[in-house]
């Protein structure tokens, strides 16, 4: 593998989130209130901290069931008690004009409920991946946002990381010549006793998980939708952390231009990678859907380059973020809908099925 390190020719640019000062539609605007809705690691660790980032955004209430972080967040971030909420009390955001956006990062299953009560209460919602359990869940989640008249969005931080934009940017645009080939896989080994490894809390295991990351890189990097999709699972259920979710599948995808992906998710073995083969070359990510540390390498004309990307105006985590606000204050038309979060609650039923029955499904 060559070792020359390259920023590919300004290919995808412009697909970079963040630029300086704000553009006109925003003078004068104040920035929108986001509620975060569930204060486990991912919401503490990765979201609060970064909100102060924002152009468009700011944190203006907490929610959670233990009142004890809501003291310690709540000092820590100058949310005063006025804003906090616990989940009885939740449906009095409605109530709360500094209360505009609704970021819900709760165990899979309580996404949907949450989702639609927020949209209800009048609020513009943020829900993290995966969308729901079900694909019906997913669909009355819509509902309710179109009834509500609000935006609904899905936390696919992948869509505003640079990295992963520049992949999608060098497949669209040829460099690899005409695709035939994607691989991702997403796996890590799941310690015991979490809420992911209770199927009434995570509705599934690694492909309710991680697995989503290969199964929504897929998709993005083909730039079309799967029209067939067969799958194998592989769980050892002397292992007491798989009483009722699965440990790995590996499934195919078939997408009408003849693409074929191939995927993997486990919560057994270590994975963060994908690649994208055509006639001309490829791209790869190792790791590729990392809160940070990507590294992609690209190879055409017989030449491997590492490529280099310059520091992002916003991390994937702010410009996600503040995409919502800017979708509400400007119009612009949201990256990660519903609609998107719906595709991969469909077609991951279709996996589960297909590994269920030993057969492949045709996608309509």
């Amino acid at each position: 593998m060559g070792t020359r390190r390259t920023v590919l020719g300004g290919i995808g640019a412009g697909l970079i989130t963040g630029v300086a000062g704000l553009p006109a539609w925003a003078q004068g605007k104040r920035k929108l209130g986001y509620a975060i809705v569930g204060l486990g690691n991912y919401a503490t660790n990765q979201i609060l901290p970064r909100i102060k980032d924002c152009e468009f955004a700011e944190l203006k209430a907490l929610v959670s069931g233990t009142p004890a972080k809501l003291e310690k967040f709540g000092a820590q971030y100058g949310v005063p008690r006025t804003h906090w909420y616990d989940y009885k009390s939740y449906d009095r955001i409605k109530d709360n004009p500094d209360i505009d956006l609704v970021y819900v990062v709760l165990p899979n299953s309580l996404h949907a409920e949450y989702s639609i009560r927020a949209s209800q209460a009048g609020k513009h919602v943020l829900c993290e991946k995966p969308m729901a359990v079900s694909a019906t869940e997913a669909e009355a989640m819509i509902a309710a946002a179109n009834k509500a008249k609000r935006k609904l969005m899905i936390g696919y931080r992948c869509h505003f990381e640079p990295y992963n934009l520049r992949a999608v940017e060098l497949v669209k645009t040829g460099f690899v010549g005409r695709p035939t080939l994607i691989t991702a896989e997403h796996g890590f080994y799941a310690q015991p006793n979490q809420w992911r490894l209770d199927r009434p809390f995570s509705g599934g295991g690694s492909m309710m998980d991680i697995g989503i990351y290969s199964l929504n890189a897929a998709r993005y990097l083909a730039g079309e939708e799967p029209v067939a999709v067969s799958a194998m699972e592989f769980t050892d259920r002397s292992d007491p952390r798989f009483k009722n979710v699965e440990d790995r599948i590996d499934w195919q995808m078939r997408f009408p231009s003849g693409v074929i992906a191939n995927c993997v998710s486990s919560y057994s073995s270590g994975h963060n990678a994908f690649r994208v083969s055509g006639t001309k070359g490829w791209v790869g990510m190792e790791p590729a859907t990392s809160y940070e540390g990507h590294q992609m390498w690209a190879r055409a004309n017989g030449k491997t380059e590492q490529v280099m990307l310059p520091p992002p105006a916003k991390n994937q985590f702010v410009a996600q973020l503040d995409h919502l606000a800017e979708s509400v204050l400007s119009g612009i038309p949201l990256r990660a809908s519903g609609e998107e979060g719906l595709r991969d609650m469909r077609l991951i039923e279709a996996i589960y099925r297909s590994a269920r029955e030993g057969r492949a499904i045709q996608l309509a």
